[in-house]
């Protein structure tokens, strides 16, 4: 379980491919606090620390996570949201986030807000996804890249987000551009409202 409050970004320092699965070896602060087995958010997916070497850790991504997040489009080099999971025993700064990746969003737009940018998403339009709880309302929650934001002007399929600049130099919304593909997961209370109501 995570809040959707990212520590800071690891860098990518290695891609392996294991079959249907990916390697990745991954530098950041906090790798000698790690341990085998603990679940680290990376761009808001949920993966299990398999090795730690040398400053480093890594992490394996199974094809199911592949096929659904931006994970398989990562380079050597890149920077990634990583958040350790949530500590019981205190506040949720963000809102409750699985780790769960639902789909991938597409920046379709960024505009200038005097010191902070809207950053405009645009996922592929499903009616019976919808009806499954996978979509955005004004002023809920929505997790973009792991990161817990707030939703203004949605629609069926596109929605908003306002980053202010710490947001924007401690994630990595500072390298999305308009067409960069970013992880999604919809707010799971909306899920099992979506849910209760097919019952």
């Amino acid at each position: 379980m995570f809040s959707g409050i990212i520590e800071e970004f690891a860098t990518v320092v290695a891609i392996k491919k294991d079959r249907e699965n990916i390697d990745f070896t991954l530098k950041c602060s906090f790798v000698d606090e790690l341990k085998i087995d603990q679940s680290v958010a990376h761009n808001g997916v949920c993966l299990t620390v398999v090795k730690i070497e040398g400053g480093t850790y890594v992490v394996t991504a199974m094809k199911e996570t592949l096929d659904r997040s931006n994970l398989g489009l990562l380079k050597v080099g890149d920077k990634v949201n990583v958040e350790r999971s949530m500590l019981m025993n205190g506040r949720l700064d963000g809102h409750i986030v699985q780790g769960h990746v639902d789909e991938t969003a597409k920046c379709i737009d960024m505009k200038d807000a005097d010191g902070s940018t809207y950053f405009t998403f645009e996922y592929p339009e499903d009616r019976e996804m919808a009806k499954n709880g996978y979509f955005t309302v004004d002023k809920g929650s929505v997790c973009v890249n792991g990161v817990s934001l707030t939703v203004c002007n949605p629609t069926s399929n596109t929605f908003t987000v306002a980053i202010i600049p710490y947001t924007f130099e401690h994630t990595n919304f500072c390298d999305i551009k308009i067409g960069s593909v970013v992880n999604l997961e919809f707010d799971i209370l909306g899920k099992y409202i979506a849910r209760l109501q097919q019952i």
